[in-house]
C-alpha cells in the first residue's frame, strides 16, 4: 500500500484498512472468452498447425486474430478447429489477420466454449498448457459479460469473504465493463510516447454505474478503481467537472504524466512493466519519483510482477504530481 510518502507492506485481506464507509470501489465485470484456438490451415491439399487468439469482434462471425505463423497465412486459406468450428482468412496485417468464422452469435460462443483454451499470458502459457482449472482461476469472482481475452488482473485478489467484509464496513460497489484486449499490454516502441497508438477497447458504464459514483463523489466519498481497465474506463465516461455519465463505445484513452484525473481518488493494481502504458498510467497518478521509490521497494521487496503476481493499493497524497516521461 502506498499513501502518499507512505509505504505499508501489507495483504489483500487488510485492504479494509485504508476504507471506510462512504468509499466505493469500481469493479470490472468482463468476463475472459476461451480466446485461444488451435487447429490447421488448408490450402489446396497441403495442412499445417496454427495457433488464433481472439482480439476484436466483428459483424458477421468476422474477428480480428493474432496468428502463429501470421506470415505463413493468406487470404482465403481455411482453417479448421475442434468441435466443428472452422474459419477463412479474410486479410493479413502486419501484426493480425481478419478471419471469418462458419457460425455466430450463440452456435459461435457454444463451439468456441468447447474448442477454445483460456488466453493464459504468454509467461505462463510457455511453461504448461492451459487446462480445466484455469477457466476459473483466471476469473475474476464478479465476472459475468463474456468478452475479455484477458483478465483484469488486479480483480482476482478478490473473493467474496473479502468483498462482504468490505461491505460490511461500509464500503460500497459499482460494477463496470471494459472488455480487454491482447494490445493493453502491448510495450511502448516509440521515443515519443505521445505518437504511440492505444489499442481501442469496448466499454460501458451503465446509468445506474454512473449515478453511485457521481453520487459518492458529491458525498465526500473515495472512487477506488480496482484495476487500469476500470480507471480507464471511468475517465473516459467522466466529464472535465468529474461527473460520471452513463457511457458506451470504444475508448483508446492513454493516461501519462500531465494527465488531471477527473475522478479516480485511488488505484488498485498489479506492478507493471518498464515501457508499458500501465507503467505510465501510475506515474501519471503517484507522480514519476514516488513511482520509482515504490517499485524500488517492490524489487528490494521481492514482490511478484505479472497477472498472478502481487498488488499495490496506490494512494496519491494531496501535493501535485510529477509531470514528464515515463
Amino acid at each position: 500500500m502506498a499513501e502518499g510518502d507512505r509505504i505499508v507492506d501489507a495483504h489483500v485481506r487488510d485492504i479494509g484498512r485504508w476504507l471506510g464507509p462512504g468509499d466505493r470501489l469500481v469493479l470490472n465485470d468482463t468476463k475472459v472468452i476461451p480466446a485461444r484456438l488451435s487447429g490447421v490451415r488448408r490450402r489446396g491439399g497441403a495442412e499445417a498447425r496454427v495457433e488464433v487468439t481472439l482480439m476484436e469482434p466483428g459483424a458477421g462471425g468476422r474477428w480480428q486474430v493474432l496468428a502463429r505463423p501470421l506470415k505463413k497465412l493468406r487470404p482465403g486459406d481455411l482453417l479448421a478447429f475442434g468441435a466443428g468450428l472452422s474459419a477463412e482468412v479474410a486479410a493479413r496485417g502486419e501484426d493480425r489477420a481478419e478471419i471469418v468464422f462458419d457460425r455466430s452469435g450463440a452456435d459461435f460462443d457454444a463451439a468456441l466454449a468447447e474448442a477454445g483454451s483460456m488466453p493464459l499470458p504468454p509467461y505462463i502459457a510457455q511453461h504448461r498448457a492451459p487446462d480445466a482449472l484455469d477457466r476459473e482461476d483466471y476469473q475474476s469472482v464478479f465476472a459475468r459479460r463474456p468478452g475479455a481475452v484477458a483478465a483484469p488482473t488486479a480483480s482476482l485478489h478478490f473473493d467474496e469473504a473479502l468483498l462482504a467484509a468490505l461491505a460490511a464496513q461500509g464500503v460500497a460497489f459499482s460494477h463496470v465493463t471494459l472488455h480487454i484486449g491482447a494490445g493493453t499490454f502491448l510495450p511502448v516502441k516509440t521515443d515519443d510516447i505521445a505518437a504511440h497508438r492505444m489499442h481501442a477497447e469496448w466499454g460501458e458504464v451503465s446509468e445506474q454505474a454512473a449515478a453511485e459514483i457521481t453520487a459518492t463523489r458529491a458525498a465526500g466519498g473515495r472512487v477506488i478503481a480496482v484495476g487500469t481497465t476500470a480507471l480507464r474506463l471511468i475517465e473516459s465516461a467522466a466529464d472535465e467537472g468529474g461527473r460520471v455519465r452513463p457511457w458506451r463505445g470504444k475508448t483508446d484513452i492513454f493516461i501519462r504524466p500531465g494527465y488531471r484525473f477527473r475522478v479516480t481518488d485511488a488505484l488498485m493494481t498489479n506492478f507493471h512493466l518498464p515501457r508499458s502504458t500501465l507503467m505510465m498510467l501510475v506515474s501519471a497518478l503517484m507522480g514519476l519519483d514516488r513511482i520509482r521509490a515504490i517499485y524500488a521497494h517492490a524489487v528490494a521487496a521481492e514482490y511478484r510482477f505479472f497477472s498472478y503476481g502481487d498488488a499495490s493499493l496506490l494512494i496519491p497524497g494531496p501535493g501535485p504530481r510529477d509531470a514528464g516521461n515515463a
